[in-house]
């Protein structure tokens, strides 16, 4: 327990964070940094980086949520002076996003009806289930849920659209890579506490093993629709004709020449294998989605 309290105490969060990897920053990235003029000019690629960054903010909307919801549940202290942290960080995670939507060119007026044109509805069914857990104060469901499951499924995509805009959009690419350095932490809060509490009460494993099941498929059927939505931009932030040639690499493969169809493929192939991985640290087996 000194170990756990010494790496989730809000001294170290301190150090890392805002006097770490975000000093200087502002909304995540530098001050001297905007969004490229090709962009904001091309109709057609700030729509589909309007629709990519509404996802974000649902998805951190509902981080948010359930990281706050936790720190009641929270059996001890540790735990609960963690979860503060990460609520800081998500409430950082919804400003920064939202932020990129007025940068976009939507106005502070139109945020929420902007939202509610592109928010994908399996994200919002997504939450829903995470959510529920939440709720009822349901501490190791909810962990896992928004630990294990959510900030996993973040960190993967946040990884993608990093390697999709370092070279084009350096802006958006250092703003992702501080919620990269975030999730990272939250995901390691949730192995590093929650695999004791699955050895204490064995008899949850079945509800939430089927809470996993039920977001993945929710999860899985977002990707789709998303790439399916956004033919040149799904996740790459090209910028205007022919930019995807300098598109990086991500897993292997060749963003520039990849189809939505393969870079569909690759993250949801990273996103299932590390759910395997890290379920199975804490003592939980991935159940895959009928």
């Amino acid at each position: 327990m000194a170990d756990f309290l010494s790496n989730y105490s809000i001294q170290k969060w301190l150090e890392s964070c805002p006097q770490g990897y975000l000093e200087d920053t502002v909304y995540g990235h530098g001050a001297d940094e905007r969004e490229p003029e090709e962009l904001l000019k091309n109709e057609q690629f700030r729509e589909a980086q309007i629709r990519t960054t509404v996802q974000l903010i649902a998805g951190e909307r509902c981080a948010l949520a359930a990281s706050s919801g936790l720190i009641n549940a929270a059996p001890d202290a540790a735990s609960k002076t963690f979860l503060a942290t990460q609520t800081l960080d998500e409430g950082r995670h919804v400003e920064i996003f939202t932020q990129r939507l007025f940068d976009l060119g939507i106005a502070q007026d139109d945020l929420e009806s902007t939202i509610k044109t592109y928010i994908n509805p399996n994200l919002g069914k997504f939450a829903e289930v995470l959510l529920e857990k939440v709720d009822k104060k349901d501490f190791v469901a909810g962990v896992v849920g928004q630990n294990i499951v959510l900030e996993g499924m973040a960190f993967s995509v946040f990884e993608m659209l990093h390697a999709t805009s370092s070279d084009m959009n350096p802006k958006f690419a250092h703003t992702l890579a501080g919620t990269i350095a975030d999730e990272r932490r939250h995901v390691g809060f949730g192995e590093n506490r929650i695999g004791e509490l699955i050895r204490r009460y064995p008899e949850k494993k079945p509800e939430i093993e089927r809470m996993q099941r039920d977001m993945t498929k929710h999860m899985l059927a977002t990707f789709h629709d998303s790439f399916a939505a956004s033919p040149l931009a799904a996740a790459s932030p090209s910028v205007a004709p022919g930019a995807r040639k300098s598109a990086g690499t991500y897993q292997g493969l060749n963003l520039a020449e990849a189809s939505n169809e393969e870079m569909e493929g690759a993250l949801s192939s990273v996103v299932l294998n590390e759910f395997k991985t890290r379920l199975g640290r804490i003592g939980l087996e991935y159940q895959s989605p009928v």
